[in-house]
């Protein structure tokens, strides 16, 4: 379970990432606030994995307040999410080592991938004990551009398609059927049916019946809770 405090003067928006990460599996908000003071009192309150830090609040600039989470609370990774467009404000969030860096307004796929992506990364680094430069890659492009060599896969399973097609189930949360997958990734119905099976063969995916008011049920695909 990753523990994620909100650190959030617009309570609107606030409300709105607390729906959104509620609607995710493994994920657990510990609490939210509104200024700088308030996000320090809530670290020291609760213990937090990830911090979703807004760079304009009411007593102080989030990035101005980096330091004094690094000193005090080093455990915690943090991703700005802003409406905050200057370079400056970037460079120094990438300095501080932040997880990801998000613009205001962020769509809800948007927001669900990069919290997946993040649990998919804190997930891997977690379960090796050593890390290899494909694993780094694997890391530092965000899983899309390098693929892990974890297992060898069966003839007609394509590491890079088997990793999109994870990808692109990662952010339904309403689950895809075999023709949708397909449209998603450009390939055809018999394709995407294919990885998808190899996924639930693997029980990394699930696959349920849907009844719809005409014709046969169709299956429809979902991604595997951890």
């Amino acid at each position: 379970m990753i523990h994620i405090a909100i650190a959030e003067d617009d309570f609107r928006v606030a409300q709105i990432h607390e729906r959104l990460i509620k609607q995710l599996d493994g994920f657990k908000i510990i609490g939210k606030a509104a200024n700088a003071k308030e996000t320090l009192a809530l670290l020291k309150e609760h213990k937090a994995d990830l911090l979703l830090l807004d760079i304009y609040m009411p007593d102080e600039l989030g990035t101005a307040l980096i330091p004094d989470i690094r000193s005090q609370f080093p455990e915690v990774d943090i991703m700005i999410i802003t409406a905050a467009t200057e370079t400056q404000h970037l460079q120094e969030a990438l300095r501080a080592g932040i997880a990801h860096y998000l613009i205001k307004p962020v769509t809800a796929d948007k927001f669900r991938q990069v919290l997946l992506q993040y649990k998919e990364k804190r997930k891997l680094l977690m379960s090796q004990p050593e890390v290899s430069q494909s694993m780094i890659d694997h890391i530092f492009w965000n899983g899309v551009k390098t693929a892990l060599p974890a297992e060898d896969l069966p003839t007609g399973i394509n590491s890079i398609t088997l990793r999109k097609i994870k990808e692109a189930l990662q952010t339904a949360s309403e689950g895809l059927t075999a023709e949708e997958l397909g449209g998603k990734m450009g390939a055809s119905r018999t394709t995407a049916r294919r990885y998808a099976e190899y996924l639930v063969s693997k029980e990394e995916a699930i696959a349920e019946l849907e009844y719809g008011i005409i014709g046969r049920p169709e299956r429809k695909y979902y991604l595997a809770a951890d």
